[in-house]
Order: C-alpha cells, then structure tokens, then sequence
C-alpha cells in the first residue's frame, strides 16, 4: 500500500523555483483509495494517544490534518502565515534558506494541557514544524507527535524536532 502513495506522488521539476524538486500529493488526493490509504498511516499511529487538537499547518497540512482531526474524534486547528488568521493571535518566526518567515495560531486555539498533533503533508527543514511546536507549548498544549505524509530524508529535518516525542513520516523521498 505504501509503494502505492509513493508511485502517485508527483515530482514537479523547477517549481516554484528553479531547483526545487515539488512534491505534488493531488493524485492521493483525488484518489478514494489513496486518500484513505494515506490517512490511515497517518492516524492509526495516534489512535490512542488521547489526541484532542490537531494542528494542521498551512497549506496542504489543512486537508490532511483535517482528516486525522475527524478520525481522532479531534479538533482541528489551522497555523497559518501573518495575517491571514481573524482572532487575536501569537505568532513565531523560523528560518528559511534565505531569510525568515512567521506563522501564526489563534491564541485562544489550544488550551493549558491539552494533547497535540502537529501535522504537515511534508517536512523538509523542519523550521515550520519546529515553529509550530513552539506556539503549541506556548499556548500550553503538550505535543503528542508530529505526521508527515512524504519526509525528505535528505534535508534531515527530522533533526529540528525533539527526539523523545513521536514521529511519524509515510514516505521517505
């Protein structure tokens, strides 16, 4: 199953800049089977873990952690870039390869104690994973585990993240 989701992962060349290698998850995601296939490694690792927020990061974290929220009898919280979120927020920033970004979650969204999923379809660097833990415990949820569809080995972002806590990445690319 698992060789599946990984043949009907795209590889878009030079997009959305010249040498990055995109990996574009659409086919599992139009795919009934894939997407359940994909969910279910996702989730089945949490399943009693006593989860009650999963925290999905923008974009493509949002359809899948959505999801995993559902299945997890969760709920869902989106961390987005500035400015894009209504509610009062806290905000974090990380590094990328040339300069630095934010992100943002309501501050409201997690409370004191609280179980968390941190999930992204894809974890390269780590930075906006590592952030993301950040607004978590500051809100003071406790970070259950991390998801990730498709890990790129390679950028050992994996390394940006606490050991003690689990880990989970479907495809290894």
């Amino acid at each position: 199953m698992i060789t599946r989701l990984a043949r009907a992962v795209r590889t878009i060349p030079d997009f959305p800049d010249k040498g990055i290698q995109f990996k574009d998850i659409t086919p599992i995601l139009s795919d009934p089977i894939l997407l359940r296939i994909a969910v279910n490694a996702l989730t089945d690792p949490f399943r009693d873990s006593g989860i009650t927020r999963v925290v999905g990061i923008e974009a493509r974290g949002f359809i899948l952690g959505a999801m995993i929220a559902d299945e997890l009898a969760a709920g869902f919280i989106p961390i987005r870039k500035a400015g894009k979120l209504p509610f009062r927020t806290l905000s974090e920033t990380y590094d990328l390869e040339y300069g630095s970004d934010h992100i943002e979650i309501h501050e409201d969204a997690i409370l004191p104690g609280e179980r968390v999923l941190i999930h992204d379809d894809l974890i390269a660097t780590g930075g906006t994973a590592a952030a993301t833990a950040r607004l978590v415990r500051r809100l003071g949820g406790k970070i259950a585990g991390f998801s990730f569809l498709i890990e790129l080995d390679d950028l050992d972002g994996r390394s940006r993240l606490e050991t003690d806590i689990t880990i989970i990445s479907v495809l290894h690319f």
